[in-house]
């Protein structure tokens, strides 16, 4: 249900922040807002508005499919605002770097659930490494897709331009592995152990 909840909230938010020019620029991460207004929500509140309606969608179509999986683990571990907990620190964590490297610069914005979306599935893929991933129509085993994600994303930071935040997803996916370890280590030698045993299908 925490999941279903965050994907309607943020659905209602994104959609109603489209034609609403006025909330979009209240709830989006801008530096200058943080540094000299104190508007430290924006560390949170940028998760819920997306650049347009397929962002939006790959976002919550992601979210739904593996956050599903992730909330019983953090519910079970954590009570019943565990799965939020994690989410909210995801959000906060994957876009605190950009914050700081971006803190001066006033024609810098970013806005999406990415960051949170990158740390439950690779959460996901710490728990289920050999789980099949679809990529449009290509199946692969979730570490292998861990794998290459990681890869393009640190590739296309470097690089550079474009306007998807490629930081934000790989500190997101730092931040699922290392809060799900930390809540239960056992976790890291059982993802070795099941890495030598392949069970893909």
């Amino acid at each position: 249900m925490i999941t279903l909840l965050i994907i309607l909230v943020t659905c209602v938010v994104s959609i109603v922040a489209f034609r609403n020019h006025r909330l979009m620029d209240d709830l989006i991460l801008w530096p200058p807002a943080l540094s000299r207004s104190r508007e430290y929500y924006r560390l949170v509140s940028y998760g819920l508005v997306h650049a347009d309606g397929a962002h939006l969608f790959f976002n919550m179509f992601t979210l739904y499919f593996f956050g599903r999986n992730m909330e019983g683990i953090f519910t079970e571990a954590m009570g019943p605002l565990g799965f939020v907990t994690f989410y909210i620190g995801a959000l906060i964590f994957s876009i605190l770097p950009t914050y700081m490297k971006n803190r001066n610069n006033a024609s810098y914005r970013s806005l999406g659930a990415s960051g949170a979306v990158s740390a439950i599935l690779f959460a996901y893929v710490l728990i289920s490494p050999w789980s099949s991933i679809y990529v449009f129509i290509v199946k692969l085993p979730a570490v292998i897709y861990a794998v290459l994600f990681v890869a393009y994303s640190i590739y296309m930071d470097k690089r550079g331009g474009g306007n998807v935040n490629h930081s934000a997803h790989l500190w997101g996916a730092a931040y699922g592995v290392i809060f799900t370890i930390a809540l239960e280590p056992s976790l890291l030698p059982r993802f070795i152990a099941l890495l030598s045993q392949p069970r893909f299908s």
